[in-house]
């Protein structure tokens, strides 16, 4: 029987763990290729609008020549993508405090890094898993080259230097912001203050909840006077017969002291029953 000449539809290579290989390949002409897994992001105890579970790609072994913008390009084809986030490793996308600037920002690893790409449409999640193994991701192009080598370092270089003026410029706004944010804490702070304020007699105001409950307004300070409070009653208040050995020795103090005094009343009544007898001579 002659063998079938249809060609086999390619499909998409998925390993254990739920990842899908997908191939990346740095130049059209380039015969070696880099495999990039992918798989969706389900992680629940992470509820963050920056990286919605349903619209979220989870990316590792991406290679240290692929930035950001490269990345976005890359996965664009699956479809629109709205960000893009590389890391060193797995973790949070929590961020406290202000977003620092790049002459600030300490200098990345360079490696083989992690990524989050979040798409408009969860239909791109599926489009990006059912990429064919055999049909690459090619990551420089004519309409869009990626530098390396020789060229890639002079441009870092050129990056490096700081301009005095715009160094000032960036200095002066992150100073602005930080003013800014101090005085609307002292002001919350000093809003809070008087919402706890208590009067002459200890009266507290309190303020209706957001669904119309009449509760005291929680705060960093009345947490705070609680816990103070609380302390000092727990100074004032003193552990009596915790153990049974105390409470024996109490009750043996006591009978002792009761036994004293009851010989203490028998020496003053002989007493003054001598004194009042009658001698005439």
């Amino acid at each position: 029987m002659a063998p079938s000449k249809t060609k086999h539809a390619s499909q998409a290579c998925i390993i254990p763990g739920g990842f899908t290989v997908l191939s990346l390949q740095y130049s059209p002409d380039s015969a070696a290729r880099h495999s990039v897994l992918v798989k969706e992001h389900k992680v629940r105890a992470e509820k963050t609008s920056q990286r919605p579970l349903d619209k979220t790609l989870f990316a590792i072994n991406i290679p240290p020549y692929c930035s950001e913008l490269i990345v976005k390009e890359l996965f664009s084809q699956f479809g629109p993508v709205k960000s893009v986030e590389l890391r060193d490793k797995p973790g949070s996308s929590e961020h406290t405090g202000p977003k620092l600037s790049k002459y600030f920002t300490p200098a990345q690893k360079q490696g083989f890094k992690v990524g989050y790409v979040v798409f408009d449409n969860a239909s791109s999640i599926a489009a990006a898993k059912s990429h064919p193994h055999d049909v690459p991701l090619v990551v420089s192009t004519e309409q869009q080259p990626v530098k390396t080598g020789i060229q890639k370092w002079v441009d870092q270089y050129r990056e490096a230097l700081i301009q005095p003026d715009k160094l000032q410029k960036v200095v002066d706004s992150f100073l602005q912001g930080y003013d800014k944010r101090k005085e609307e804490e002292a002001e919350r702070k000093k809003k809070e203050a008087e919402e706890q304020q208590e009067d002459e007699e200890g009266w507290v105001k309190v303020t209706r909840g957001s669904r119309g409950i009449k509760a005291r307004p929680h705060s960093e300070m009345a947490n705070q006077r609680a816990l103070h409070k609380e302390t000092r009653k727990r100074k004032r208040k003193e552990l009596v017969n915790f153990y049974t050995w105390q409470h024996r020795n109490t009750q043996k103090e006591h009978i002792a002291e009761l036994r004293k005094k009851f010989e203490e009343d028998k020496q003053r009544i002989a007493l003054l029953r001598a004194q009042r007898k009658f001698r005439p001579y």
